[in-house]
Formats: C-alpha cells, structure tokens, sequence
C-alpha cells in the first residue's frame, strides 16, 4: 500500500523521492538494479573525496567502521551492510524513498533499524543537498552504528522519541538530534574530531566546525541542547561536544518526561553566545575554556 510523501517546515519545494511502493511503515525495497552508471560513480567520487579527509577530521570509531560499507567504487546493497552490521550490533539498514514521518523514523530507530534513502544527488548538488540521499545517510550515519555505544544511545532515542510524541516534546527531541547524530563534535586527546553525519558528509564544513573561529565549540550539556535552537540552511552557530559516547549515552539514558516538564515555560537560549560559566573549546583543541 502507497504511503503519502512526506514535507517538513514551509518549503514549497516538491518532496523528492518515489513514495508509491512504500508500505505503511515507509520501508520500501533499494532497487539496486535500477542505479544507472553514472549514480554508481558519483557516489565513488562523493566517497572518494570525503575519505581522503577522514584521518584528523573523523573520530577513530568513525575510521574503523567506515570500511564496513565495502568497496567504494558503487552504491552498496543494503542487505550486505545488513548482515555485518546486525552481526556487530544487532542493526540492519532498511531502505526509505526520502523523508519520512516522525513516528516511523522513532519506530525504526527503537527496533535497531536504521532508515536509508534510497535516492542519490544530482551532479549540480555535489557539494551541497539540502535533503538526505543515500549517501548522506550510508556514509554519514551507518558506521557509527558499528559501535557499541552509539548503537544503543540511536536505540534510546528512537524509544525517547515515541515518548516524546506523547508530551508534545518532538522539537526537544529534534535538537538533540541535530546537535548530536548530525552536528556532534567529540573531544579526545589529539583535539576535537567529528562524530555528526551532516558535518562528516561536508567537506566545507567538516573544515568549519572544527578549525574556523567563527562557531562556538560547547560542552555537552543535556538542558542547554534541549533549549537551543538550530539553523538547517547554513553552517551551525554553534556545536556541543561529548567526551565520549558513554557520556552522551549516560546523559540521555534516564526518562526525559520531568525535564521536558521543567524547560517547557523556560525560553531558548542564544546559539551565537555563551551563558555565564559556560564551557567552550577552542578550534582544533581539546582544552577546556571557561566563559
């Protein structure tokens, strides 16, 4: 049964993607088959180039796991990633056609499945795609699912994010997503390295986030994520940084429902500021700096 496409904020940009063979849980089948030639290397060069800037830039759980996807010289079948990646953690990767509901994606997400679009860029958005494709999702988001740790804190967040729904939390939920899985920075002892997807699939800003002065560098705080907003059309104003991910996995672990209850009459607070104590990191550094 077709599922309807899915559009998120005011754009009146068409969905992207073919929602027709969609079944009810937005799952659909990869069609590898139907990649022409030219989709087959542009993902090569796509993968070929982000790679290459990998060692310095990625965290070591990323560079580990990265090799899992296979060969770099054409869009992997799902079902292989599949079958290392269930054995090394008990995930699997499902194919989508593009965005999909909230409610879906929390639902996949706390049955370790994790939502791939099916999809890849046009030539003309090389550098840039304002949407996921297959890419962006297969290189950014799936090795960090070999590990342990970030593995369970995705599980928890899916289950988070059901309950979420139920308290009218979903925007909560929604930076916490944003400033971790996609935008997340690590501190370890040779500096501060990448673990978020948006930035590991950007060559701009992978440089940006983690050596430019412009952006603020803040220590990962539970309550200061949740009430921070967050742009989706520029280079972040600012990025938190874990210590590790026992550390986001431990502060995210507990029933959010009191906190969401807490902040709720609390207002936002400044993405391009510190707070007063607040602790920052500086460029390509791991030392701590209090504001």
């Amino acid at each position: 049964m077709a599922v309807a496409p899915v559009t998120y904020g005011s754009s009146t940009r068409p969905p992207r993607g073919d929602y027709s063979e969609a079944r009810d849980d937005y799952t659909c089948e990869q069609h590898w088959e139907r990649y022409t030639p030219e989709e087959h290397t542009m993902y090569a060069r796509l993968f070929e180039r982000q790679i290459k800037r990998a060692p310095g830039q990625a965290c070591e759980e990323f560079i580990a796991a990265v090799g899992e996807l296979g060969t770099a010289d054409h869009i992997p079948r799902f079902e292989s990633i599949s079958d290392s990646l269930h054995r090394a953690t008990g995930w699997q990767v499902v194919a989508v056609p593009g965005l999909i509901p909230e409610h879906s994606f929390f639902s996949l997400l706390a049955h370790r499945r994790f939502p791939v679009t099916v999809w890849l860029r046009s030539p003309a958005e090389f550098d840039y795609i304002v949407e996921p494709d297959v890419f962006h999702d297969l290189y950014g988001h799936v090795p960090l699912l070999f590990n342990p740790v970030f593995a369970d804190y995705m599980q928890a967040f899916g289950r988070g994010g059901l309950k979420a729904q139920g308290l009218q939390a979903l925007e909560y939920l929604a930076r916490l997503y944003w400033y971790t899985v996609e935008f997340g920075l690590i501190a370890t002892n040779r500096g501060l390295r990448v673990y978020g997807a948006g930035v590991l699939s950007s060559v701009g800003e992978t440089h940006y986030a983690l050596s430019s002065p412009g952006p603020l560098r803040l220590a990962f705080d539970l309550k200061r994520v949740l009430r921070t907003p967050y742009k989706i059309d520029d280079y972040q104003l600012a990025y938190f940084v874990v210590e590790s991910f026992s550390q986001l996995f431990d502060a995210t672990a507990p029933d959010f429902s009191p906190l969401y209850a807490e902040i709720a009459d609390q207002p936002v607070l400044p993405v391009d500021s510190t707070l007063h104590g607040e602790r920052t990191y500086p460029p390509n550094a791991g030392k701590v700096v209090v504001a």
